[in-house]
């Protein structure tokens, strides 16, 4: 950081276990420098049982906002006092904003992904989308691709618990969005086949073929690919999965979740400062490939 911490400086940061990981203090504190506002982002490892007490400090210490990381995504939401309508609808958050102690929750995943996918010059606005997964990056998906005016979306899971809780939150998108919503057992293969025919975009919203395991993928069979499918991966360690390799040598356009990591994080900035994170600057800085 080049800006200098003042008696004004207001506090911006992540919560969640563990987070030394995270490139979020890196990307926001640049954004912070390049744009001169006076915000410090730091991150702090705060267990699910501890959230509570870690947002009642935050309250008294009036921070303007943080996002939240595993595992407090869902008990983050329980604390806030106003809900978006997507962590509405999911049970989830990734970003609050504090407004004088009013907190509201917001999700935004999602928007990095469809900001993600436009990146790639994909207008996903009335077309179908097959969707690998029901956890937390998918839903988040989901949400934000029915709001954002997708015609079909066919979501495939195993029988686990996910599969469940999809199936209210798939009910739920189709009472209150336009976008046809189906959700199928991912094992049934000849309807997973017959859906990604008639897809414009495939998307693994899985940890399937994610490091360690880059051996892995989530499709094997190249002949599902058709090329004017469009294949996104949320993974982007490695940066080329097995999933999109495949798809690449069968003719298919694809991208990894890099730059909705990014996106997501540009969301977050804007409800906090009401600017614009100075995408290119942190792209060449953090995300180059």
């Amino acid at each position: 950081m080049t800006q200098s911490i003042t008696g004004h400086t207001q506090l911006l940061c992540l919560l969640g276990s563990p987070v030394e990981h995270s490139i979020s203090p890196a990307m926001h504190n640049e954004a912070c420098d390049q744009l001169g506002l006076d915000y410090a982002y730091l991150a702090f490892d705060v267990p699910e049982e501890k959230m509570p007490e870690a947002v009642n400090a935050l309250k008294l210490m009036n921070a303007r906002g943080w996002n939240i990381t595993m595992p407090g995504k869902n008990i983050m939401c329980k604390l806030a006092d106003k809900l978006s309508p997507a962590s509405e609808i999911s049970g989830a958050c990734n970003t609050i904003v504090n407004d004088n102690g009013v907190l509201t929750a917001y999700t935004t995943d999602g928007i990095g992904f469809m900001d993600a996918v436009a990146e790639n010059g994909v207008d996903l606005k009335g077309k179908t989308m097959t969707l690998l997964g029901a956890g937390g990056a998918a839903t988040a998906i989901l949400i934000q691709a029915a709001l954002d005016g997708l015609k079909e979306i066919n979501v495939f899971n195993i029988r686990d618990p996910f599969y469940d809780r999809a199936k209210d939150i798939v009910k739920t998108l189709n009472e209150r969005t336009d976008c046809k919503i189906n959700l199928y057992d991912f094992s049934d293969e000849n309807i997973l086949k017959e859906s990604i025919k008639k897809s414009d975009i495939l998307v693994n919203g899985t940890n399937v073929g994610m490091a360690p395991n880059t051996d892995r993928s989530i499709i094997n069979d190249s002949t599902m690919f058709h090329k004017d499918l469009f294949v996104f991966d949320v993974i982007y360690n490695p940066q080329e999965t097995k999933l999109l390799k495949l798809a690449k040598e069968a003719g298919c356009k694809v991208a990894n979740g890099m730059y909705m990591l990014l996106y997501q994080g540009a969301a977050s900035f804007k409800l906090w400062t009401g600017q614009d994170m100075p995408i290119e600057i942190i792209k060449e800085k953090y995300f180059s490939k």
